[in-house]
């Protein structure tokens, strides 16, 4: 055997079908065995590789036992010359398992190999080759030296910057996503260290290699695409804690004395600096809207209270500073709260979202207005007067916000993208059906053929003017079918064509389209698979809205309403446990057993509650499960909670 080709893969299924389908083109003509190790995925990974990949080598991972452990099963049991480590959300050429291979033949000096990458958006991705990370290294890659100074030797010693990235050089770590390995080199210095859970192990085995006297080469001459952000998300704490975690793993095992206490005491900075950024960019992201909100708010109060004034008393100084200090700040607090929980914040921005958030808020203040102590009472024209201007202002930001990123006032169409397929006549109304079905939304321009010759009355053109096609219709999107586009021409045409547009790929007899928009965010998918209203953020924040406000009402109201529960000791319980997150009132049948479909906590009733059912078998009660999840609506919760409000004491 020449090659064997090993995938981790964890709840990626889509981008796993894409990778291997990819890794089929590029075995012809080879030996090739391949590997899928699967760590416990939940969406129907295994089954699609049972069922569309037989000749696989498949191991089911009843546990996920991180990178490392996972590769090793396979590693074990492979019996090919080389070994390549290849991630889930990868697409490779046509010609890359033979370009690499005749280059480690040709070099027996190297130990492991490395190609380039370039992510979704056809961007290079710096990561393809790396130096070891020295303290010196770490300190100016946390501190951001090294954007500062991409193509210093000095400040970017850990992305090699000074490097061309379109040759051939000897580096010093390769990244995990794509890791030719030689299998006798592995047997030498033994396998991946399973210390590293994920992140790190490739620094780790790169750092092995060279230490046993081989070398790690980054090889340009072939491309593959790696969609970063599939496998694992970043922007996250936990990304933050785990890949810096694996870095000082890496120095505690291969630096001693000061040089290890200086570089943990580096990676320890980073942790605390990264985290720190991290919170501090989510927050903003999330809170920036609001923030802003506020402000409008409080700005817009402050006038309007001196012109009521003016205009009604004849003294500007009729209201006390009490009100800016106390009476403000609840308004705007109960009107943000209102439009948080309409939607207000939710993309797509919606005037009647805003309208209906305003409103609420509004009802809000009128409730608590009349427990106040007089002289916290306020005119109630002011509160009417800010609801006016909260739907006013807070509107004409989001027509500016949206101007200055789209240059149009049209709010509805914003992410309208221009679409052109490149593919046969055939596959491009496949892709458009699928689109269609998917429920997505896009303005296509028309097909480009993927030959020469074409028929002028069905394409706009050939994948040679495509350049021309995307400036003249002024293309967004792009979708190639890999059916009839070779791989290398799609990475020529992403990497030609720039950043600005988005891509995606849709496979051979496919009923999904992958593209990612960026390599630190999960990629874009349009697929005709189930979309379940449960997993709604909307639905879920309402989910949520409605457990806390009936915890609430059941606890205000409970003298009477106890005398209609039958476990009178379990009222108290379930609403404290729903009022903290504990548990919902509404959920699945036997959760532990729910297969596939969106998570949901333990619940006190579930759909079987609405019916008179003495005994349900299990396929009746999965099928309730489906269709709670399908087709949920907090009108669905209300009426299971009214059919079945005796049993709200239940455990």
């Amino acid at each position: 055997m020449k090659l064997s080709v090993i995938i981790v893969n964890y709840n990626v299924k889509y981008f796993l079908e894409q990778t291997l389908l990819s890794v089929q083109s590029a075995s012809k003509e080879l030996d090739v065995e391949v590997f899928v190790v699967d760590n416990n995925s939940v969406d129907d990974s295994v089954k699609m590789v049972k069922n569309q990949f037989p000749e696989v080598k498949l191991i089911a991972n009843k546990e996920n036992t991180g990178f490392s452990v996972a590769n090793n099963q396979a590693i074990r049991i492979a019996t090919g010359e080389y070994i390549l480590l290849l991630n889930p959300d990868t697409v490779v050429e046509e010609d890359t398992f033979e370009k690499t291979l005749a280059f480690m033949d040709a070099h027996p000096e190297a130990g492991a190999l490395g190609v380039k990458m370039i992510d979704g958006k056809g961007k290079f991705l710096p990561e393809s080759k790396r130096g070891f990370p020295s303290p010196k290294v770490a300190f100016f890659k946390t501190f951001g030296l090294s954007r500062l100074f991409p193509r210093s030797k000095t400040f970017n010693g850990y992305h090699l910057g000074y490097l061309d990235k379109d040759e051939t050089h000897k580096v010093d770590v390769l990244s995990g996503a794509f890791m030719l390995l030689r299998k006798s080199v592995l047997d030498k210095i033994g396998l991946l260290d399973e210390t590293f859970f994920m992140y790190g192990e490739d620094i780790d085995l790169s750092y092995r290699i060279i230490k046993a006297g081989h070398q790690n080469y980054y090889f340009p001459e072939t491309t593959i695409i790696h969609y970063k952000g599939e496998s694992t998300k970043k922007g996250s704490l936990n990304y933050v804690r785990v890949f810096y975690n694996a870095m000082i793993i890496f120095a505690k095992k291969h630096f001693t004395g000061e040089k290890a206490a200086a570089f943990i005491f580096m990676l320890h900075c980073a942790i605390y600096l990264r985290a720190f950024m991290t919170v501090f960019t989510n927050f903003l992201r999330k809170a920036f809207l609001p923030l802003i909100d506020a402000g409008l708010l409080y700005v817009g109060m402050f006038f309007m209270k001196d012109i009521w004034a003016k205009y009604k008393y004849g003294d500007l100084d009729y209201y006390e500073p009490l009100y800016m200090q106390f009476n403000v700040p609840l308004y705007i607090f109960l009107w943000l709260t209102g439009l948080f929980f309409s939607g207000g914040y939710d993309w797509p921005k919606s005037f009647w979202r805003l309208v209906r958030g305003i409103g609420a808020g509004t009802v809000a203040i009128a409730a608590i207005y009349g427990f106040l102590n007089t002289e916290y009472r306020t005119s109630r024209a002011l509160i009417l007067l800010g609801a006016a201007w909260g739907v006013l202002g807070l509107w004409a930001v989001r027509i500016l916000f949206h101007f200055i990123r789209h240059r149009n006032f049209n709010m509805h169409n914003s992410t309208l993208n221009n679409l052109v397929i490149v593919g046969s006549q055939e596959e491009s109304k496949r892709v458009r059906n699928l689109i269609n079905e998917a429920q997505v939304i896009k303005n296509y321009i028309g097909s480009v053929a993927p030959n020469v010759e074409f028929d002028d009355t069905t394409f706009l053109g050939s994948t040679q003017q495509l350049d021309e096609i995307v400036d003249v219709y002024k293309v967004n999107e792009v979708i190639f079918c890999s059916s009839d586009v070779p791989a290398h021409d799609i990475m020529h045409w992403m990497s030609k064509l720039g950043p600005d547009l988005d891509y995606k790929i849709v496979p051979e007899k496919s009923l999904s389209i992958i593209g990612s928009n960026s390599k630190n965010s999960a990629g874009d998918l349009y697929t005709i698979d189930i979309q379940f209203r449960i997993d709604n953020k909307g639905n879920r924040r309402n989910k949520r809205v409605i457990d806390i406000g009936i915890s609430l009402f059941l606890l205000l109201f409970f003298p009477i309403l106890i005398w209609f529960v039958e476990d009178k000791a379990g009222y108290f319980k379930n609403c404290f446990n729903v009022l903290f997150g504990r548990m919902t009132w509404v959920g699945y049948h036997l959760p532990t057993d729910v297969d596939n479909l969106p998570s949901l906590k333990p619940s006190v009733l579930t759909p079987l509650d609405a019916l008179s059912l003495e005994t349900v078998n299990e396929p009746t009660w999965k099928r309730l499960n489906f269709l709670y999840a399908k087709g949920y609506s907090s009108s669905r919760d209300f009426e299971i909670l009214r059919k079945g409000f005796n049993r709200i004491g239940n455990s």
